[in-house]
């Protein structure tokens, strides 16, 4: 705005001074060529006054101003003298305008430009009492001669008027603009600018106000969306078509691993895998695509949608989950399938093959009562079975009955140990049970459950001659259940998967000893049920301890410790 106003006023300046000067040397021109016909008019009256009283002889010996040309014409037009030329040579000049004005009237004028020299002539007749006429001509300067004559004083005044009129424009221009500089647009007040400026001013404020408030809420809805995403468990990543990250929560850098990352980096510091760059090159395509990734930390779920607008991606919108827990239980499921179709196809197996020779009378009748106590045991193994697998269904889904009474764990024991009486004794198997009454509230279906497996197999696993020792004890807010064998024990490598289903230690020997193999996976989700927790200390061919602590008081149910 500044040149501007500067450029404008040196314009205007530079043009006012030009026309000025074309002004005054045009009324300069003016005032020369009135004065240049006053003085030939009043030289050709003084020499036609001369001629009257000397006659012609005057005109013969007289030495005129070589600028001022006299000539002596005859009534006829014929030229008789002439100052500049032979009066001979010259053609008749009855046709001129001032001569035949004069020859008329007495008097006559005209005046000629001639282009080639840029100059006027001025003409002036005055007829004689003989009727002849003295014609005086006298030339003057045109309006573009005068002009050229004076065009160096005029470029040495417009220099110097661009000169003054630049540090005028100058100074004027910013004295100018000072005020609107000056004009705090955060706070206008129309009292310190222009009063035009004034309606301007107060759409500056009314839209700072607004633009305001808008800030405002578009600060507070980063900061709720900020607070969302950084609350969630999940990664999310929002990324532009060039895969620049717009937005990103610390759960997706701690599921990536990623270390130092800043907003307006790739994508592609995160991750650099193949398998997650065909993920996100595939949602740039407009497809919804899903990976699993493997990384230190676990496996990671992405699924990267596009961010679709019209016809074309405008960007990507990226989840990651941590499905480490989840592959973890779909393998535990497979396995458990796999495990479960093996451990029903054994019995079954043994029960139709036994049956087909019943069938085909392959048995001789001495051998039949036995063939159906093979029957008989193998229906009784697929029954445990089935009964241990809803059982242990029914905790995995928290569907079990919710009792809620009070359990004494020595009495509970009693008649645990009771009822393994006779397997103890088939194996020689000392058993014992100390401690103390101790109550507590739960489900005592499953408490019995608990111990009683866990007794089972101190008694299964233990040594010809062995030991078995339970002891029921109370700590502040705590049941301790203790049970402890002389068995074969369990090798410390293995004590970490001893409570997955079907896990067994020594294949070839745990097949020779009966049992489902989800004794302990029972074990363990009764004491997760009542928010126990249980450990194990064990060591091959010396024996196994089992410790399990229970609350006493009764609580939410949350899922226990195993140790």
């Amino acid at each position: 705005m500044t040149k501007k106003i500067f450029a404008s006023i040196v314009t205007i300046c530079g043009i006012s001074v030009m026309a000025v000067m074309l002004l005054i040397t045009a009324l300069l021109n003016g005032k020369t060529a009135d004065s240049a016909a006053g003085h030939v008019r009043n030289e050709s009256r003084l020499i036609a006054s001369a001629v009257e009283k000397g006659g012609s002889d005057y005109l013969y010996h007289t030495d005129f101003d070589k600028d001022m040309r006299v000539t002596w014409i005859d009534s006829g037009g014929k030229v008789r003298f002439d100052s500049h030329k032979d009066a001979d040579s010259l053609e008749n000049h009855a046709d001129r305008e001032e001569v035949a004005a004069a020859l008329k009237t007495g008097e006559g004028s005209s005046s000629r430009y001639s282009e080639t020299i840029m100059k006027k002539t001025v003409n002036y007749a005055v007829r004689l009492s003989d009727g002849s006429v003295i014609r005086v001509s006298g030339v003057h300067s045109s309006f573009t001669a005068q002009l050229l004559k004076l065009i160096n004083p005029i470029l040495l005044i417009l220099a110097a008027a661009a000169l003054f009129s630049a540090l005028a424009a100058s100074m004027v221009s910013r004295n100018i603009v000072k005020p609107i500089n000056d004009i705090d647009l955060e706070h206008p007040d129309a009292q310190k600018s222009y009063k035009e400026l004034a309606p301007l001013l107060e759409k500056l404020r009314t839209q700072n106000s607004k633009v305001s408030r808008q800030m405002d809420e578009i600060q507070s809805r980063r900061e709720q969306f900020s607070l969302m995403t950084e609350s969630m468990t999940e990664g999310l990543i929002i990324a532009d078509p060039k895969l620049m990250v717009l937005a990103c929560n610390t759960a997706a850098l701690k599921l990536l691993g990623a270390g130092d990352f800043h907003k307006g980096q790739s994508i592609y510091s995160l991750n650099n895998s193949d398998i997650f760059r065909r993920c996100l090159l595939n949602a740039l395509g407009g497809r919804r695509s899903e990976c699993i990734l493997r990384t230190g930390g676990g496996q990671r779920e992405v699924i990267a949608s596009p961010a679709n607008s019209i016809d074309m991606v405008c960007g990507l919108v990226v989840f990651i989950m941590d499905v480490t827990e989840k592959q973890e239980l779909e393998t535990m499921r497979r396995e458990f399938t796999s495990n479960v179709s093996h451990e029903l196809k054994t019995p079954l197996t043994t029960i139709y093959g036994t049956a087909d020779m019943l069938a085909s009378g392959m048995v001789q009748s001495d051998d039949v009562a036995q063939f159906g106590e093979n029957i008989r045991g193998e229906a009784e193994r697929l029954i445990n079975l089935i009964n241990d697998i809803i059982s242990l269904s029914k905790l995995d889904e928290d569907s079990a009955p919710r009792e809620n009474e009070n359990v004494e764990l020595f009495a509970l024991a009693e008649e645990i140990l009771d009822r393994l009486k006779l397997s103890a004794e088939e194996k020689n198997i000392t058993v014992s049970l100390t401690g103390e009454n101790v109550s507590m509230p739960g489900s005592r279906t499953i408490l019995s459950e608990v111990l009683y497996n866990l007794c089972d197999n101190a008694i299964k696993y233990n040594v010809s001659g062995g030991r078995l020792d339970v002891k029921i004890a109370h700590a502040p807010q705590r049941a301790i259940i203790t049970v402890a064998d002389t068995g074969i024990g369990i090798p410390k490598q293995h004590i970490g998967r001893i409570f997955e289903r079907f896990y067994r230690v020594d294949k070839s020997r745990s097949r020779k000893i009966k049992g489902t193999g989800l004794g302990l996976s029972i074990v363990k989700h009764g004491i997760m049920y009542h928010n126990g927790t249980v450990r194990v200390d064990s060591e091959a061919d010396k024996g196994t301890v089992f410790t399990i602590e229970l609350p006493i008081e009764k609580k939410n149910n949350e899922q226990g410790e195993i140790i």
